[in-house]
């Protein structure tokens, strides 16, 4: 058993979660105050998790600092290949060869990459929306134009537009599609059909495909991740990124896997990317993937139960609230539309009326005022106080406005 009750201060470590939260959602700097000190601030925001990581990966780690020398490291040992493509074939069954895979400090940075090896200065990007915003940094990064196909959205249940991406799809300066899967924010794990016929469009209109399957472990009990590469098995022009960082809370460690099977396309990678790989991030991820599972399948029932809890909270304490158990990730997805106009500033609020650190719609491109991402990846008791504080927040300015109105 694994104590995921366990409440650890990560302050004054150089964590984004703690340190880092002026800059990165208000944009300020550490003269930005708020009525709450730091160290009382609930914090729902960033997708990493209050968890301690697996004593298994720290006893990775800790075996490779024994080695005492820590010099320029690469993956070159097939040992990592075989715990990475072990883990894939027991839970997704699927297979990919040694050679399609390269490393990188991480799916984002590789999307910025990635864009600008595909795409030439005046073609597109395609994705869906809402969307992770670094789908369209990366694009930006590089100058090339992003367009999104708005995913339909009944009761919070996403589903793809299928009209409306081919339309897109056909466009002749549309050549590179980046996929969420599973879907980030909403959580949607795509079923086998919606991934075959996403399948035959892109292959219809010669698509390169980057699937961003960072999430697929992150599954609640019962649900099944299909990745992008068993639907497409022949096609070169697919690019698959997975990591293990979210899966064990290892983000610092920055190392994630990106499967590339495109020769040309993996020779200019090899060429232009500079990377070496931290010892002790192969070491952790290593770890992970060979002995982590346990510990992992006690997250996800854990995990479940912070989605019931939060569901039964909200009925409950903010009834008007859309919100429906997400299918994968720990990120929940809520709409207040019912409370809030869209051009309200959620994580402003939040912050300054309850104490809570989250992620506005805001910051999903579009398709997604109103909403708000809430980490649920947290302590019971942590999540508990933190659904609390918002609720009150909200019920408070929502009886504030109608005894306005009645005056």
């Amino acid at each position: 058993m694994y104590n995921f009750d366990e409440v650890i201060d990560r302050r004054h470590t150089n964590a984004l979660n703690t340190d880092g939260f002026r800059d990165y959602i208000f944009h300020a700097d550490e003269t930005m105050t708020f009525p709450y000190k730091d160290e009382e601030f609930i914090r729902m925001w960033v997708a990493d998790m209050e968890f301690a990581t697996p004593d298994v990966v720290v006893d990775g780690i800790r075996e490779r600092l024994e080695h005492k020398i820590f010099g320029y490291t690469r993956v070159f040992e097939k040992r990592y290949y075989d715990a990475f493509s072990t883990w894939c074939q027991r839970h997704y069954d699927f297979h990919f060869d040694r050679k399609e895979l390269v490393m990188s400090n991480g799916i984002v940075p590789a999307l910025y990459e990635l864009v600008e090896y595909i795409c030439k200065p005046d073609e597109k990007v395609l994705f869906l929306s809402p969307s992770y915003a670094y789908f369209k940094h990366a694009a930006e990064f590089s100058g090339r134009e992003f367009v999104c196909s708005p995913l339909n959205n009944s009761d919070g249940y996403y589903t793809i537009n299928f009209e409306d991406f081919e339309k897109r799809a056909a466009d002749e300066k549309t050549t590179l599609f980046i996929f969420c899967n599973p879907h980030n924010p909403s959580g949607r794990v795509w079923k086998e059909e919606e991934l075959r016929r996403l399948a035959e469009i892109c292959e219809k209109y010669g698509l390169w495909v980057i699937s961003d399957e960072i999430h697929c472990d992150l599954l609640r009990l019962g649900q099944h991740h299909i990745p992008m590469g068993k639907i497409m098995p022949e096609y070169k022009r697919l690019i698959t990124c997975m990591a293990a960082s979210k899966t064990f809370n290892l983000a610092g460690m920055m190392i994630s896997n990106i499967l590339i099977r495109d020769e040309e396309l993996r020779a200019v990678w090899l060429d232009r990317h500079y990377n070496f790989d931290n010892p002790l991030s192969i070491a952790a991820v290593q770890a992970a993937y060979e002995k982590g599972e346990p510990w992992l399948m006690e997250l996800r029932a854990y995990l479940d139960e912070n989605f019931r809890f939060t569901e039964r909270y909200l009925k409950e304490h903010l009834p008007e609230a859309g919100f429906r158990i997400s299918e994968s990730t720990y990120l929940a997805w809520v709409d207040l539309s019912a409370y809030f106009e869209p051009d309200e500033n959620l994580p402003m609020f939040f912050a300054y009326k309850a104490g809570v650190l989250l992620e506005g719609g805001n910051m999903f491109v579009q398709d997604s005022d109103c909403f708000i991402r809430l980490n649920l990846a947290c302590p019971r008791a942590t999540l508990e106080e933190g659904l609390c504080r918002i609720c009150e927040a909200v019920n408070t300015k929502h009886t504030e406005k109608y005894m306005g109105e009645q005056q």
